[in-house]
């Protein structure tokens, strides 16, 4: 049975990150877009909060609460800043990439040398298309476009397995259009050398199901801000006599918005209780990525056209909402390379089925 329930430790996880978000992200969020990055001081805060290790086992010095709970948390955070959310954790979703390959001490291992270098970060990519080519002991290639100033390990995911690389990084600055509160960056690669290989396919899926968790999270987070906001503004603003928010139209959108945030956050609760308990859950997270990405460009869109010509002004949040949205639906190859993923398992093309059903799986 479905249980999303919460108790006292993850209530008070919550309400610290909501808090965290409200009081110190918010207020800052253009200010980490112009600096690209966060202070040193707001890392060594979240850090000592643990917000990135939440879901760590206790004996890499995490609090073991699982994918749910994390999922939740990321969608606390990301109502301040889903840029800024990113830039504070400095392992993400290379986490659980080394805990599926791995194991603890793989974790361990890398996230105690990180720690010694002051503003590391590590950064996964799913490379579904094959942009970075191996040869031997040596990677190259070039990724486009980062969510990072900065680059000390890069975990490569793929459907077969996973690759290390943490010598040979050649990031280059680009401006960015979401996200920019995390910095950004194109990565070269020219023969840089393999620190680790890995061919798992289960385990492959299992890293992409919690990447995948974090991202739509994520979503989640910025989708309620950006639906939240455009509420406040049509209750407010005035025409023809009335509140824009009680012409019929537009409160009907304004409806549909907060359906598609909560939809979106099932799926991801749901996904998320998946993968906790092992029941199908990459799928699940394939599924609920899909539906908070496409969701996502319906709600800031339209959050940004009820304001109107104010809602591409800078000193509004809806604009910085929908770049946002944008950027974090490209990630991890965006909805394309997770639709084959959201089919559950008895539909997958390789498995046994009648022809009628194989031929329909396959288009």
């Amino acid at each position: 049975m479905l249980d999303f329930a919460t108790d006292e430790a993850l209530d008070l996880v919550l309400e610290t990150a909501g808090r965290f978000a409200q009081e110190r992200l918010a207020p800052q969020q253009r200010a980490f877009e112009a600096a690209g990055g966060v202070p040193p001081a707001l890392r060594e805060e979240a850090d000592g909060i643990g917000f990135d290790r939440i879901d760590w086992p206790e004996s890499c010095g995490g609090a073991g609460m699982g994918a749910l709970a994390r999922a939740r948390m990321l969608e606390a955070l990301a109502g301040g800043c889903p840029g800024a959310t990113l830039a504070l954790q400095p392992m993400g979703s290379v986490a659980h990439a080394l805990l599926a390959f791995g194991g603890p001490t793989l974790l361990h291992e890398h996230a105690a040398r990180l720690a010694r270098t002051p503003g590391a970060r590590a950064c996964l990519v799913f490379d579904h298309r094959g942009a970075l080519q191996r040869s031997g002991q040596a990677l190259s290639g070039t990724l486009a476009w980062l969510p990072t100033e900065r680059v000390d390990l890069l975990a490569v995911l793929t459907r077969d397995g996973l690759t290390l690389v943490d010598q040979g990084l050649q990031p280059a600055p680009v401006p960015g259009s979401g996200l920019r509160g995390a910095g950004a960056c194109e990565l070269r690669l020219q023969a840089a050398p393999v620190q680790g290989h890995w061919s798992d396919r289960a385990a492959a899926a299992q890293a992409l199901a919690h990447a995948r968790l974090h991202v739509a999270a994520l979503l989640v987070g910025q989708m309620h801000a950006a639906a939240e906001y455009a509420r406040h503004y049509a209750l407010e603003r005035v025409a023809f006599g009335k509140p824009i928010a009680h012409h019929q139209a537009l409160a009907f959108l304004i409806a549909d918005m907060h359906i598609a945030v909560d939809a979106a956050r099932q799926l991801v609760h749901e996904a998320a209780w998946r993968v906790d308990a092992a029941a199908d859950g990459p799928a699940a997270s394939a599924g609920a990525f899909v539906e908070a990405t496409e969701s996502a460009l319906f709600i800031g869109s339209n959050a940004v056209q009820i304001l109107g010509g104010a809602g591409f002004m800078r000193d509004v949040p809806v604009e910085k909402h929908l770049r946002e949205l944008r950027a974090l639906g490209l990630l991890l190859g965006g909805a394309d390379a997770a639709r084959d993923d959201a089919l559950p398992q008895a539909l997958q093309p390789d498995a046994t089925l009648p022809d009628f059903l194989q031929t329909a799986t396959e288009h």
